[in-house]
């Protein structure tokens, strides 16, 4: 193992592969939030959109200025944001408990707030397929206190990956069985989608139907301590990026081999690849946003 700025090297292929190139440090775009997630660069306003969930607004940094204003508040205590192959905003807002999309011309359409007639959890990461369809995850995290939503019991009784139909809109049970499901995420190749499971502190891989289902569930990596993960996200060659909370950001081989960290100051909650060469790390971390620009370039954008 071997460390330089904040890289840390744990096999040679995160050496090899470029992984412990670019920034020597941190840059703390922002710090005055309580706690930070969602991150999400919009190329089409060179800005980037992220969630203070218990203060319930959604913020947006301003790549040309540096400024930081108010995108949206009250904003349903929102957690993941997306952007669907229209260029359109996807919300997964945990207080109000459904997924919705904002429109151009800033209406807000709902497209998922029950399942088989009862409310969801609280919405809190999704993904959107090339076809239109959307996977998202339904812990019960915003329902278990009023710190980042609203207490009251799940409706549901469990803690499921769910389905939109792209062509009906039906939500429809994708994958079941997890203790937190927070984090998902396509591969590149749209053949497979991830899933982390914060509380039982693994990364799911599954494999993707013709018709959407999900089949052939795997363990892809398993954290071990005190190691626990929030979101993910593919570089464009294979690598798998995890937030892990206290242990700072993991970067995994296609293999699922840890290979190297980021280590950040304070517990990582999510990141996002972004920026005009789509090489800079967007990390929100408790209270504060920083980035890294980095040699190592994000899964290809819609």
């Amino acid at each position: 193992m071997s460390t330089d700025g904040p890289y840390e090297i744990l096999d040679d292929r995160f050496r090899t592969g470029r992984c412990a190139n670019g920034d020597s440090g941190l840059e703390v775009l922002y710090d005055g939030c309580r706690w930070a997630e969602g991150p999400l660069y919009v190329p089409a306003w060179r800005q980037l959109v992220w969630s203070d969930i218990p203060n319930d607004r959604i913020l947006r940094w301003d790549e040309a200025t540096g400024s930081v204003g108010v995108f949206r508040t009250p904003a349903g205590h929102s957690n993941g944001n997306t952007l669907d192959r229209r260029g359109r905003l996807v919300t997964c807002e945990q207080g109000n408990r459904r997924v919705t999309r904002t429109e151009p011309d800033g209406t807000v359409t709902v497209l998922a707030e029950r399942f088989d007639g009862k409310r969801l959890n609280s919405p809190n990461d999704s993904v959107v397929r090339s076809d239109g369809a959307i996977w998202f995850s339904d812990p019960d995290f915003g329902i278990t206190s009023d710190y980042e939503g609203h207490r009251a019991e799940s409706e549901i009784g469990a803690c499921n990956v769910y389905r939109i139909d792209p062509v009906s809109g039906e939500v429809r049970l994708a994958a079941d069985g997890f203790d937190g499901p927070n984090g998902v995420i396509l591969s590149p190749d749209e053949r497979q989608l991830f899933v982390s499971d914060s509380r039982a502190a693994r990364i799911h891989a599954f494999h993707i139907r013709e018709d959407g289902t999900l089949s052939d569930g795997r363990v892809f990596a398993e954290g071990r301590g005190d190691v626990h993960f929030d979101n993910i996200r593919f570089d464009d060659e294979g690598r798998l990026w995890a937030a892990a909370l206290h242990d700072g950001v993991h970067c995994y081989d296609p293999d699922g081999t840890l290979i190297g960290r980021l280590r950040v100051p304070e517990p990582v909650s999510n990141i996002a690849f972004g920026g005009p060469k789509n090489n800079r790390l967007f990390i929100t971390a408790t209270t504060s946003l920083y980035s890294l620009v980095m040699s190592v370039t994000g899964a290809p954008r819609l």
